[in-house]
């Protein structure tokens, strides 16, 4: 993925799954990609999960305030309470600022 990543912001959670209720979580979270990438400011996402549910994901957006307006998208804030009551043990949230950053990809 291309973006301009200098002062972007990028809202990380962690979290772990509690194994409830996979096929919900699965659609829940598929609706929550589709209408986050829809946002504007919305930069990408890059997410992992191990085998005991425990996963990363990181979202970017182009400032604060483009995260924060998906903080508080009304559908996303029925899917985190959702989450809560269901899919999660924990889940910890970490917004930063991307001050340098850089990739690199096997030719």
């Amino acid at each position: 993925m291309q973006r301009e990543d200098e002062g972007e912001v990028a809202v990380i959670f962690v979290s772990r799954r509690n194994g409830e209720d996979a096929a919900g979580y699965d659609a829940a979270a598929a609706a929550m990609d589709a209408l986050a990438a829809a946002q504007p400011g919305y930069r990408g996402v890059d997410s992992v999960r191990d085998g005991d549910g425990v996963g990363i994901t990181i979202s970017y957006w182009a400032d604060t305030a483009s995260a924060e307006a998906w903080r508080d998208h009304p559908e996303h804030v029925t899917i985190r309470e959702r989450g809560r009551a269901r899919w999660y043990d924990w889940y910890r949230v970490t917004v930063t600022t991307t001050t340098r950053a850089y990739a690199w990809t096997r030719p």
